[in-house]
């Protein structure tokens, strides 16, 4: 996202004068690039009321556009948003088109940051209309109207914005402008599969890069580039991108990462890939730590360590959400979708590891799941809702991998002390899911799924509508699914014999959700010509 305008140049000051407005904005821009941020508002400040004071109107309005982009770094998008809104009435006021549209784009890119993204089209295009005179700005206008529609999934419309930002970059005899147009669609390119062009973009772009001495966008280039041979399986390649871009950029260690994983060398990637979370999470780079997360967990899910896989897929998944669109331009919304794919199959192997080792139970979070999904049909909720309880059935029994082996699987029944270590299992999910902050809200599922409308349920006797409806539903159904099948200890019921034992019980459940539950075993017997077990 570009927020940057030429800048104005600066007046040599008279012996014993005041110093000019120009003078201290150019030492507050200096201060900003230099990273000396109390400095710079500092000095911004300064100018913002030299230029009130001597009425110099175009500096004043780019003083103020200037401190908004301090600002909105500062985590004050409200105050930066109102800065944009009065550096474009000065603009306005002093008929200067060119830094009225300025404040626009600042304005647009503040909204892409926050995730208001209507808003920041909004602005973009107010912004392309009142500073068209200016080829750079419209460059950069297009450019940013490309990063919208590309992270909203319109990906046409994206191509069309960064070709036009192309053809205003090149009218602008600005080759490094150029350079960055090559790269958005290259990015673009990649994410629709069309290799071939991505290759090209990245190509154009990398030597405009190595040309002006563009260290940065080099890295990128490398970068990117490399994740399109990973693609096409070209993994020399990739490799040779990623290793000869290490020392300038080193965040190519999570394609690097990538490729280890991809050959069968999972020591080497993990070390690798941790290696790129750290490095971006100290540069603040939240796309590069987000996309290494994805790519750790998706290798610790191929080692199969879920539970460490959950994890980063959390830490994928908050990041993306923060829609952080300016570092590599992608397009977000895909992104997290694609996550949350591999969340569900992350979860449902793990849920079928925790019974492989028990023939007894082998199939039962599969079946809870589906069954679940089934009634939260019936109830008329949400497919967010749906997938929390489906992920939450394949997750409910987590705790269980604490119980003795010899208690699970016990013939005979068993004495009070071994049901109380049972009834600890609902907590010890929880435990060991401290760490992980789901997506969805999966741990009531856990650590209620056996409490009782009537309160005579475990392990925190909740009672009536204390109990999360997604508990009841996965309850409910756990029930019926253990009556129906072979256990340790006893046979398997008949499919009619268990809906009369839970029927016998109907008081451990709500009116609604027993209800639900009987519509979705008829519904079976419509489909199967039989009650499913």
């Amino acid at each position: 996202m570009t927020f940057d305008s030429p800048s104005l140049r600066p007046r040599m000051p008279g012996p014993g004068a005041v110093r000019p407005a120009a003078d201290l904005l150019h030492e507050a821009r200096a201060s900003e690039r230099a990273g000396c941020i109390p400095e710079a508002i500092e000095r911004y400040e300064a100018a913002i009321a030299g230029a009130e004071r001597t009425g110099e109107r175009a500096i004043l309005a780019e003083a103020l556009r200037r401190l908004a982009v301090v600002r909105h770094q500062c985590n004050e998008s409200q105050l930066a948003r109102e800065l944009c809104q009065r550096s474009e009435a000065v603009a306005t006021e002093c008929d200067n088109a060119v830094l009225a549209a300025e404040a626009l784009n600042t304005h647009g890119a503040i909204d892409v940051q926050t995730g208001l993204l209507d808003e920041a089209r909004r602005h973009f295009l107010q912004a392309l209309e009142r500073g068209g005179s200016s080829r750079q700005l419209h460059a950069r206008v297009e450019q940013n109207l490309g990063v919208v529609a590309n992270i909203q999934g319109e990906l046409d419309e994206a191509r069309n914005r960064y070709g036009r930002s192309l053809e205003a970059y090149q009218d602008a005899s600005d080759e490094h402008g150029c350079a960055i147009a090559y790269h958005n669609l290259g990015m673009l390119s990649a994410d629709q599969g069309l290799l071939d062009e991505a290759d090209q973009h990245f190509q154009k772009s990398l030597a405009i890069a190595q040309r002006s001495g563009d260290v940065h966008l080099q890295g990128l280039c490398l970068v990117n580039h490399a994740e399109v041979h990973v693609a096409r399986q070209r993994y020399d390649e990739a490799q040779r991108n990623a290793e000869a871009a290490l020392a300038i950029f080193d965040q190519l260690g999570a394609v690097i990462g990538m490729v280890y994983r991809e050959t069968g060398r999972p020591g080497l990637a993990e070390s690798r890939l941790r290696s790129a979370i750290e490095l971006a999470s100290g540069a603040e780079a939240v796309l590069s730590q987000a996309e290494a997360s994805r790519e750790l967990a998706i290798l610790y899910q191929a080692m199969g360590r879920n539970q460490e896989a959950l994890g980063f897929l959390n830490t994928a998944h908050r990041l993306f959400r923060r829609l952080d669109a300016r570092k590599d331009l992608v397009h977000v919304g895909g992104k997290v979708a694609e996550l949350e794919t591999t969340y569900r199959a992350v979860v449902r192997e793990w849920g079928q590891s925790l019974e492989s080792s028990d023939s007894y139970t082998f199939g039962h979070c599969e079946r809870v799941a589906q069954h679940a999904v089934a009634m939260a049909q019936q109830l008329g909720l949400d497919e967010q809702q749906q997938t929390t309880i489906q992920l939450g059935a394949y997750l409910h029994d987590v705790g269980k991998v604490r119980v003795p082996h010899e208690i699970l699987n016990k013939p005979g029944p068993l004495t009070r002390e071994e049901f109380e270590v049972i009834q600890m299992h609902p907590i010890w999910g929880i435990e060991l899911l401290a760490s992980v902050e789901f997506p969805w809200d999966l741990k009531p599922i856990i650590r209620w799924h056996h409490e009782k409308y009537d309160g005579s349920g475990y392990p925190d006797r909740l009672k009536g509508d204390e109990i999360p409806l997604a508990a009841q539903i996965v309850g409910i159904v756990d029930v019926y699914d253990a009556l129906t099948t072979t256990r340790s200890y006893r046979p398997a019921l008949a499919p009619a014999d268990a809906l009369k034992e839970i029927t016998r019980c109907r008081a451990g459940w709500s009116e609604p959700v027993f209800a639900a539950f009987q519509r979705s075993l008829a519904e079976r017997v419509v489909e199967t010509g039989r009650v499913a077990a």
